[in-house]
């Protein structure tokens, strides 16, 4: 069998990586993948973004199943245009997209069917918004609604910053047509998790929980990211099982109600306290880092699936984990998520330990490897527990350098 996998990063670099461990699948396509997937794959210079362009080539190459990994082609509708032609391809339509491509619409959808989530409301222009924010107490969330690479929610302390987040969003349009609705939302306390799930016929199956680490800095401080580190499984309480799991079957209820046909991943974020869990976003896409340690533990077969999942057969009993603990630490390039610079010559590769996985992120490969992004490589190590899979991961990511290189030094301490 012939997989085409769409997307460049470790979330990519992870799937593939199991894809490749399937006795089903014979050859690997990327598009456009990274230095770190020419290893098993062949990478490919077709634009994520280009759905014609791999349109043809999955035509050309006569491609078994197609995997996508960005919210991008989702969003613009890769996965109608396949079907249309008749192509497998993992992901949700184009309608179950917009569940990432737009805040308000998923802000809706959970209001509508009385699932937990922060008071908001949403704005078109900043006059009206402007005058939006008396009906918020402070701290308060500021959320530009389309895509904006992880960078459009604003934490606002004040009047003064909720203004200045507004007046970037509208009127300075630091993220262009992604803005022109604002959602402003009450600013909740608690600790962030995030559930990725199986979405097959609108059925949901949870994966094990990844708790991943977004702030640049030790002890969650800094700007966020786009995670810099993460580890699975996360233990939880009986009482908040129960309430997740009271949550999925509210969302399988209203895509049913939605007449939805919602088959991919749908990645759940919550902010939780005390046991009580309120939805902060939906994705639609497998989480990255949380990819890089799902998959070294999943102890089935991805292609069989993934597959399922699309045919509306997947059970539960099909998702299997090995009893170990995973965690991966990301390498990132000096100045990141601020501005940084690429072409850095990336040393040690060759010292890493045999059963590390090192799941490239962003790199490039000529005569070396090179560092081609913020966040660089997810160096990955399983444990029989926390504390084994923590020091073999640290073991190894001293042995990698390269100009600049900062990643965080209590990943899985906590």
């Amino acid at each position: 069998m012939k997989v085409l996998v769409i997307g460049n990063g470790g979330r990519e670099h992870a799937l593939a990586w199991k894809l490749k461990k399937s006795k089903s699948v014979d050859e690997i396509y990327m598009a456009r993948g990274n230095g770190g997937t020419e290893n098993f794959a062949k990478n490919l210079d077709i634009d994520p973004k280009d759905i014609n362009g791999l349109l043809k080539f999955a035509e050309d190459k006569k491609i078994d199943l197609t995997v996508v990994g960005p919210e991008d082609p989702l969003c613009m509708g890769i996965v109608d245009a396949f079907n249309e032609k008749g192509f497998r391809i993992f992901g949700p339509n184009k309608e179950c997209a917009r569940f990432e491509k737009s805040k308000e619409f998923t802000k809706k959808f959970l209001e509508k069917y009385s699932i937990p989530t922060a008071k908001y409301k949403s704005f078109e222009n900043y006059e009206g918004a402007i005058k939006g924010i008396a009906e918020f107490s402070y701290p308060l969330v500021v959320k530009a609604d389309g895509l904006c690479l992880g960078k459009g929610v604003m934490i606002c302390h004040d009047e003064s910053e909720a203004k200045d987040a507004l007046e970037k969003i509208f009127k300075d349009k630091i993220f262009g047509d992604e803005g022109s609705t604002v959602v402003i939302e009450e600013f909740l306390t608690g600790e962030e998790a995030s559930v990725l799930c199986l979405v097959s016929n609108n059925k949901l199956f949870p994966l094990e929980r990844a708790k991943d680490h977004k702030q640049i800095y030790d002890d969650n401080k800094g700007p966020n990211t786009g995670g810099v580190g993460t580890y699975s499984p996360v233990a939880v309480s009986p009482e908040l099982e129960k309430n997740l799991e009271k949550i999925y079957r509210q969302i399988e209820d209203g895509l049913e109600s939605e007449k939805l046909n919602y088959s991919g991943i749908l990645f759940i974020g919550f902010m939780i306290e005390n046991d009580k869990p309120k939805v902060l976003e939906f994705n639609v896409r497998f989480g990255d880092p949380e990819t890089e340690v799902l998959m070294p533990r999943l102890d089935a077969d991805l292609f069989e699936i993934l597959n399922k999942t699309i045919d509306g057969k997947l059970k539960k009993e099909d998702i299997k984990w090995k009893d170990e603990t995973c965690l991966t630490v990301i390498l990132c390039s000096k100045g990141y998520p601020g501005s940084y610079e690429k072409g850095k010559e990336i040393c040690g590769l060759d010292n890493v330990d045999e059963d590390i996985m090192v799941f490239h992120n962003g790199t490039k490969k000529t005569d070396s490897f090179y560092t081609n992004g913020g966040r660089v490589l997810s160096v990955t190590a399983l444990g029989k527990d926390l504390k084994e899979a923590r020091e073999k991961a640290y073991a190894n990511v001293y042995k990698i350098k390269f100009d600049g290189v900062y990643f965080r030094k209590d990943i899985g301490i906590k």
